[in-house]
């Protein structure tokens, strides 16, 4: 394997990705940079299912050897509201709406309600494709609930309304190395690099 195309144009998220896998000795392209424009209807029903529609989309373009798409789905659970934004994390209230908007409907849903209930995570499933059809995913999480108010400005997405107890601090509020290895995608990236370094692909 020399190369991997990440099947995303979230530049926040590249520049996340790149930051999580920095001492990996692998190019790391986006699809815009490697020169792949495509539309994806992502209608699965799981994050793995998501990822995987991405991830083959993108793989079944490729004729170069040794290359891997990586494809991520992921987004916030809220126990509170059924486990939305769910899936919809990114589409939620409009894929083009601002997550300042966003946090803002959350939190005015969550108005009222006592802490104990307010439990959350983020999910990441990352998928793993190649141009022969071989898939693999991993998952990553981590635990938090949602807080009262959106702070920190070293995230982004829903990660200023997300609170950690053991730092005190939602997860914008983090230094991003530290979030790096505390967070869903970090911890999944970090279990699909194993994973294929052990199958040596």
């Amino acid at each position: 394997m020399k190369k991997v195309i990440f099947a995303t144009g979230n530049q926040d998220k590249m520049g996340e990705i790149r930051s999580i896998l920095a001492d990996w000795d692998m190019e790391i392209q986006s699809m815009k940079e490697a020169g792949i424009d495509l539309e994806i209807v992502e209608d699965g029903s799981t994050f793995e299912e998501n990822a995987v529609i991405k991830a083959a989309a993108v793989a079944a373009q490729l004729s170069e050897e040794g290359v891997v798409v990586f494809a991520d789905d992921s987004g916030l659970e809220i126990d509170y509201l059924n486990k939305e934004p769910g899936i919809y994390s990114a589409r939620y209230l409009g894929e083009d709406t601002p997550y300042k908007i966003k946090n803002q409907k959350i939190l005015e849903r969550m108005e009222g309600v006592p802490k104990e209930m307010r439990t959350a995570r983020f999910v990441c499933a990352i998928a793993a494709a190649d141009k022969n059809g071989g898939i693999c995913v991993t998952r990553g999480t981590i635990e938090g609930y949602v807080g009262w108010e959106p702070s920190g400005a070293n995230g982004f997405g829903y990660d200023p309304i997300f609170y950690l107890d053991e730092y005190g601090c939602s997860t914008a509020e983090l230094p991003p190395d530290l979030k790096n290895q505390l967070s869903h995608r970090g911890k999944a990236l970090s279990a699909m690099r194993r994973k294929l370094e052990e199958l040596s692909v």
